[in-house]
């Protein structure tokens, strides 16, 4: 006979199994795909990356760099960079490798797979930010540059990616780099972010936990050479320069509108403490974005918490004349002011 305990017991152990399995990107389901890649076509492809990545920043690729890279040894990359030169990929001088113009087209559309996936990933599911990326690093070698080009028009055709890189376009072209790096913005002035660099994954995990994203308006505070502090959101930020080298910014020549003072979260109010609605972080997007303005939380709308639960999440808020239960991780994304309208 099957007692309850013993039943409760399997029924651990399949779902155990089954996250084992199917868990994404460290699953077996995930590093078996991972395994039935070619392995040589995957390191042709990350080098064909790596050496655009050099060109379109200006610096320089070697031998070195391909083997620090893709984390390969230093005969293992010259065996490599020589099948490249064969295939006429690339080519070598006595300072740098150089794509060819066939080479470079085969990098684009590397690089154009990965991050119309990642962007589909941030749009569409709700994967977290520290996924996208090795998500990404697998099916830019198994999806198609026209699968890639059909799922790009179904979303839009976006013209950049979560963290703020460029998508090639179709033809293969992409914008020169603009922007300057935060260490470099001086005190007082004022910018808005437009790339986060997710490599190396540790410098990043750090950026997201902060709550920093492509599009955010910050006021620089103050910098030292042990850390640089600055404003966002109300709030502020300290990051180490060697984590702000992986920020970069466009000046905003003059305070714009949109950079509020007196702005606060959702979760900031109190019971019984109404504010106006001024806007969705940037970094709540897809699904989610949509689900909040389905709700009505769009700019001007005066919102009330009226009632938290015992646990103190999830928050019932006044909107509209309803009610709508949030959570804190839903509601800090919500930024408002306070307003002198009542609610009725």
């Amino acid at each position: 006979m099957i007692t309850p305990l013993i039943a409760l017991l399997f029924g651990l152990l399949v779902t155990m199994l089954t996250g084992w399995f199917f868990w994404p990107n460290s699953g077996l389901n995930a590093k078996w795909k991972r395994a039935s890649i070619n392995t040589k076509r995957v390191l042709l492809e990350d080098a064909l990356k790596h050496i655009y990545d050099c060109e379109y920043k200006s610096t320089s690729a070697s031998l070195n760099s391909i083997a620090g890279n893709l984390n390969i040894s230093g005969d293992q990359a010259a065996r490599l960079i020589a099948r490249l030169e064969s295939m006429g990929l690339i080519q070598s001088t006595t300072k740098q490798l150089e794509l060819t113009d066939v080479g470079r087209s085969y990098a684009l559309r590397v690089i154009r797979v990965h991050r119309v996936w990642e962007r589909y990933l941030a749009d569409e599911t709700s994967l977290g930010e520290m996924e996208w990326h090795n998500d990404a690093d697998y099916k830019e070698h198994v999806m198609t540059i026209e699968e890639a080009n059909e799922l790009a028009a179904s979303i839009g055709n976006p013209v950049f990616d979560p963290h703020g890189d460029p998508i090639p376009t179709a033809s293969g072209e992409l914008p020169e780099p603009s922007g300057i790096l935060l260490n470099d913005l001086e005190a007082g002035q004022f910018a808005r972010i437009i790339h986060l660099e997710d490599e190396p994954q540790t410098i990043y995990a750090q950026l997201i936990a902060l709550g920093m994203y492509p599009g955010m308006l910050i006021r620089m505070n103050n910098k030292s050479a042990e850390k640089v502090s600055f404003i966002a959101n109300g709030e502020e930020r300290v990051l180490a320069p060697i984590f702000a080298n992986n920020v970069t910014v466009d000046i905003i020549p003059e305070k714009e509108d949109s950079i509020e003072d007196n702005l606060r979260r959702l979760t900031d109010l109190k019971i019984g403490e109404q504010a106006e609605v001024v806007r969705i972080s940037a970094a709540c997007r897809g699904q989610q974005r949509r689900r909040l303005m389905d709700f009505g939380i769009v700019p001007g709308t005066i919102i009330m918490p009226e009632l938290r639960s015992a646990g103190g999440d999830p928050t019932a808020y006044r909107i509209l004349g309803t009610t709508i239960a949030l959570r804190k991780e839903h509601a800090r994304y919500i930024f408002v002011k306070q307003n002198s309208v009542i609610l009725q």
